[in-house]
């Protein structure tokens, strides 16, 4: 199969490419034998194709490695698309962090603030994107890992229908740290979860019939073992009857979080920034394909030990446990998610779909986050159990503002903008929304 990444001079795709040749390894049928990048820094996507040079190196059976030089030729013959861009760079995320701080609100990129100003500059290329995957590969199955993802996902779906799909590594991850600290196998367990992409509830996991969240939930120790025990805290999971996302930390825990971010000498993005912008200055000057390696090896660990430091800081500040430094995880999804499509292998996913009556109480056509059965007919969110009042009105108020940004991002609705920033649980004054538009020009 030949698979296409957008924006495949990103720093995670080795993460990507590191699970293909895990199948290559295992001479997984079906598996990927080309892979093609496509993105607008050539720079960028140079420094990548070295660094999975040497990360296939000795693999016997790995992919080929090619990059396009331009978006209709990248995919043009593809099977799979992962889009995964960044319209704006590192350096958009920053602006847009910084206007929200300066007004008081939280920015992070896909919450809040800075995921409205992230997505009004993302869904028109996204909107794009979706229509010459159409016109260039209209068999090919589009997955996104653009952030904000849900709503991004639910934009493209306007063109691609069912064949787009979107991914997010955060509820597999929680899943896999319940059944741990619920003393079961990850691989056995079954689970209800269901929400927006970075706001969602993980209801019920259960193992060979046996419940066994209400004692996880009572359970203290248990819950202080692994990270979203660790920041919700015992008491207010209890509260809850549920294992929430851990971006609902920032919902449920507004006023900590945002003091703790204006606290920090630097927000994530300006962090990332800097980071990348010397990861990639050094390894384009890098000796050798290994030497690239390395660097991103060392730089990868650095960015996954200082991820969602803020709110770990207003969480009462810990370090992060060893299994959940490995990186990734949204990697192992996309693979499961082709695997399952493509070889009609039937498997249970979280994955980012139109909701199909799922939640009845939304129209049809939302995207939700919830799980999914995955055949060689896409991906079908199941049943879940009815969701209460706290949850819905969330997710009522959040999809609202990802509509908002739709309409706005295709020029439907000029107030729209407005509508959905003023509009957001986040965000705490119509004047305060105005003035971020105003700065971000918007």
């Amino acid at each position: 199969m030949r698979l296409t990444i957008l924006g495949g001079g990103g720093f995670r795709v080795p993460l990507v490419h590191r699970a293909l040749l895990d199948d290559a390894r295992r001479d997984a049928p079906g598996r990927v034998t080309e892979l093609v990048l496509f993105d607008t820094d050539s720079m960028r996507a140079r420094v990548i194709t070295s660094v999975l040079t040497a990360q296939a190196d000795g693999v016997p059976g790995a992919p080929s490695v090619r990059v396009a030089r331009d978006l209709d030729e990248a995919l043009r013959g593809a099977d799979f698309v992962f889009s995964a861009i960044r319209v704006g760079g590192t350096a958009g995320r920053v602006r847009d962090e910084r206007i929200a701080l300066d007004e008081g609100v939280l920015g992070q990129e896909t919450v809040g603030a800075g995921g409205v100003l992230y997505g009004l500059r993302t869904l028109p290329v996204a909107l794009d994107i979706a229509r010459r995957v159409a016109e260039n590969a209209p068999d090919a199955w589009v997955i996104n890992f653009t952030n904000p993802a849900g709503m991004v996902t639910e934009a493209m779906a306007s063109v691609l229908g069912e064949r787009v799909i979107g991914i997010c590594d955060s509820p597999v991850g929680l899943v896999r740290r319940a059944a741990r600290a619920a003393g079961a196998d990850p691989d056995r367990v079954e689970y209800d979860y269901v929400g927006l992409n970075h706001l969602g509830w993980l209801r019920s996991l259960t193992l060979d019939g046996r419940e066994l969240l209400p004692g996880l939930l009572e359970n203290p120790e248990a819950l202080a073992s692994f990270e979203e025990g660790k920041l919700f805290g015992s008491a207010w999971l209890r509260a809850l009857g549920a294992l929430p996302n851990e971006y609902l930390h920032y919902y449920y825990f507004r006023r900590e979080t945002l003091s703790a971010v204006r606290e920090s000498a630097q927000t994530r993005g300006e962090f990332l920034d800097r980071q990348q912008a010397d990861f990639f200055r050094r390894a384009a000057a890098a000796s050798s394909p290994a030497a690239a390696y390395d660097l991103w090896r060392r730089t990868r660990l650095e960015r996954e030990e200082t991820y969602g430091a803020d709110s770990r800081a207003a969480s009462g500040g810990w370090r992060r446990d060893s299994c959940d430094l490995e990186g990734g995880g949204y990697e192992r999804v996309a693979l499961a998610l082709m695997r399952g499509v493509a070889g009609d292998e039937r498997s249970r996913l979280i994955l980012d779909v139109r909701n199909e009556g799922t939640v009845p109480e939304l129209d049809r056509e939302a995207v939700i986050e919830t799980v999914c059965e995955v055949s060689a007919k896409g991906a079908r969110p199941l049943p879940c159990a009815p969701l209460r009042e706290d949850q819905l009105g969330l997710m009522f108020q959040v999809k609202a503002v990802e509509r908002g940004v739709i309409d706005a991002a295709a020029g439907r609705d000029p107030r729209a903008a407005l509508r959905a920033l003023a509009l957001h649980p986040l965000v705490d004054s119509p004047a305060v929304a105005a003035r971020i538009l105003e700065r971000a020009e918007v």
